[in-house]
């Protein structure tokens, strides 16, 4: 059964009074999944500018509002992804916001794998592009062939002293990788992390940590770490994690879930991306079953978590725009309702990266908004049928993909 709470006509508007003129927009007639975990039958938005100023049943549109009519379709707020890792240029970047509004996504957390010299485009309002926020530098023990942006560590004041760097250039959170890369190198010890929370903490930062095993998930959250990223993946959570899990109702968990393993339908992504970056993602789109058993594990301990109450919000990896898409599946076929994986892709991932005016459609909120064709909490992929999306009050240029 759907859990849905629905808000019936008249019930209950969410606005404060803004004044009418030509840049307010009434788009009516629409259902509206709140992003809260509520939603609204026949509903109306009200823009003004780049805000919401009411959204809700019964709302009563300003004189002399442009109206727009979306009888018959369903609106939800713009996705957040957690967890990228973005181009290495600012043209490329670029690039890669926009391409991340194209599919509906608001904003995108880059972890730890930024060059310094593209902090500074966090502040900038590009138009048809998401928000970039970013960890910076992450900070790992030495990983000699892969990349070379992270910190390398191999002492607690090492770790102490990136930290304090990464607070002078205000990043918005501290990554780690706690994990031996398949036993090909060294990975954290308790207390490099411990030390590293510790400094974060005394600097107003909290840290995400990639991790692998079991052990190290229990062991980072006796460390006081904020946020994990990527569930356990060696083996089944027992009943240990998931009662330190309880008794820290703030910890996030991004899951990050691994391919299913499973030949899936990639045309629908044909008409946002180079036929060519779609002709490669076929060549290995076929049926997997050791990657099925790998994915089985993380999905079973996600699953347990979500029963747990854990706080779960959205995350891909990697650099796939349309990669949001797919995790929404994926969270759904792990056993999360359409809704709760709507709420960790919307309210909650806004909340996990402190953007106050994100994440749901309310009074005051940023107006970011996704127009689908077809109800997402019938069936989650209908996310990917967008009619529109409308970033920061003004329409995303979806005629054609970004190159």
């Amino acid at each position: 059964m759907r859990r849905v709470s629905v808000i019936a006509a008249a019930a209950v508007v969410f606005a404060y009074a803004a004044p009418a003129h030509a840049q307010t927009t009434a788009y009516e007639g629409a259902r509206l999944i709140i992003g809260d975990g509520t939603v609204v039958e026949n509903g109306t938005i009200v823009v003004d500018g780049a805000r919401i100023v009411a959204a809700g049943a019964g709302v009563n549109v300003p004189a002399g509002a442009q109206r727009v009519n979306l009888a018959g379709k369903t609106v939800m707020p713009m996705i957040i992804d957690t967890h990228v890792h973005l181009s290495p240029t600012r043209e490329r970047v670029v690039r890669d916001l926009k391409q991340r509004a194209y599919y509906g996504v608001s904003a995108a957390m880059s972890m730890g794998t930024d060059n310094i010299e593209l902090l500074p485009m966090r502040s900038e309002n590009i138009p048809d592009a998401a928000k970039f926020l970013s960890a910076g530098r992450g900070i790992t023990m030495p990983e000699p062939g892969r990349i070379t942006v992270p910190y390398w560590i191999t002492t607690e004041a090492e770790g102490r002293k990136a930290v304090q760097e990464l607070a002078a250039q205000k990043v918005d959170i501290v990554k780690i990788w706690v994990d031996t890369r398949d036993g090909k190198y060294k990975k954290l010890t308790p207390e490099f992390y411990s030390a590293i929370v510790d400094e974060a903490h005394k600097n107003g930062l909290r840290v995400a940590a990639h991790i692998f095993d079991l052990e190290d998930g229990k062991g980072l959250i006796r460390a006081g770490v904020d946020a994990l990223a990527h569930g356990v993946r060696d083996r089944d959570i027992d009943d240990e994690f998931v009662a330190m899990v309880k008794a820290r109702p703030n910890l996030v968990l991004t899951p990050n879930l691994p391919e299913r393993g499973v030949k899936v339908d990639l045309s629908w992504i044909r008409v946002g991306m180079p036929a060519d970056v779609v002709d490669n993602l076929e060549k290995t789109n076929t049926d997997r079953p050791a990657a099925q058993q790998f994915f089985g594990i993380q999905a079973r301990n996600l699953a347990k978590l979500n029963a747990a109450g854990m706080r779960i919000a959205l995350a891909t990896d990697g650099n796939r725009p349309w990669g949001v898409h797919d995790e929404m599946e994926d969270m759904v076929v792990a056993g999360m309702t359409p809704m709760q994986v709507i709420v960790a892709s919307t309210r909650n991932g806004a909340e996990f990266l402190k953007l106050n005016d994100q994440g749901t459609l309310a009074a005051g909120k940023s107006a970011d908004f996704i127009v689908l064709d077809a109800n997402p909490l019938d069936d989650i992929t209908n996310t990917r049928k967008i009619s529109s999306v409308v970033l920061r009050g003004a329409a995303v240029d979806r005629s054609k993909p970004v190159q």
